[in-house]
Order: C-alpha cells, then sequence, then structure tokens
C-alpha cells in the first residue's frame, strides 16, 4: 500500500475520533509508526460499541490492514535499468614510507613519496627589519 493511501486512510480516522469522541491524533505519525497506530486502532475499537459510532471502527480495521501490509519495494528508474555493482574490492596492504612506522589501515597512494616542505631558515635580509619572525 502507498504512503499517501495510508495517509488518508490515517486522516479519515482522525477526523471521525475528533467529531465524535474528541480525541485528537496525529494524522502523519498514525500513518508511519506502527505501534501508535494499533493503540489508536485499540481506541476506536472500544469506542465503536457506542451507538453511532459505527464507522469509527470500519476505519479502525481500514487502518490496521493498511499498517500490517508490506511495504511495496522501491523500484527506481536507474535501478530498472543497471545491473547490481559488485562488492568493493578490498583495500590494498598499508606500506611505510622511509623513515615512519607502518601503520595498520594505510593503503599505498600515488602521492606516498612527495612530503610537505620542511622548515626553512629565516632570510637573513630581513633579520635587521622585524622583530621575531613577525612581518
Amino acid at each position: 500500500m502507498l504512503p499517501s493511501e495510508k495517509l488518508a486512510i490515517a486522516a479519515r480516522l482522525h477526523v471521525l475520533l475528533r467529531r465524535k469522541t474528541g480525541r485528537v491524533t496525529d494524522t502523519e505519525w498514525l500513518a508511519v509508526n506502527a505501534e501508535y497506530a494499533a493503540e489508536i486502532v485499540r481506541f476506536a475499537r472500544e469506542r465503536a460499541v457506542e451507538p453511532g459510532l459505527e464507522d469509527v471502527a470500519e476505519w479502525a480495521a481500514r487502518l490496521e490492514q493498511a499498517m500490517a501490509a508490506a511495504p511495496a519495494p522501491r523500484k527506481t528508474l536507474l535501478g530498472a535499468i543497471t545491473p547490481p555493482r559488485a562488492p568493493a574490492p578490498t583495500p590494498a596492504p598499508a606500506i611505510a614510507r622511509d623513515g615512519e612506522a607502518r601503520k595498520p589501515g594505510w593503503a599505498e597512494s600515488l602521492f606516498s613519496d612527495t612530503r610537505p616542505p620542511g622548515a626553512q631558515a629565516p632570510d637573513d635580509a630581513d633579520g635587521g627589519r622585524y622583530v621575531g619572525r613577525l612581518r
């Protein structure tokens, strides 16, 4: 059953309960949460034994059937035209760089031999103009 159909049934039951019993429900939550729906169905059936509330029992039964129905599997256009994907390959074993300890989970990279530039000596030309390294 479509979510919009569940919502329509929940909305109709909400209106009936509000008008005839004074009970206010959360319609959107009623259409999504099976536990909440079961409690509202139980309440509606308790109240449906009173005269003039026969239609409440009918809509409670409809909601119960809608919540018991398995959701239809979602099909997307992309899923219909493409075959399923193969599982992801396992990562390559970790390879340590020069001077570094081997760390678990590290894999070989195309950039494994590149390193950030080291600390450079300060320019001697600016030695007298600036205090410390501030510019």
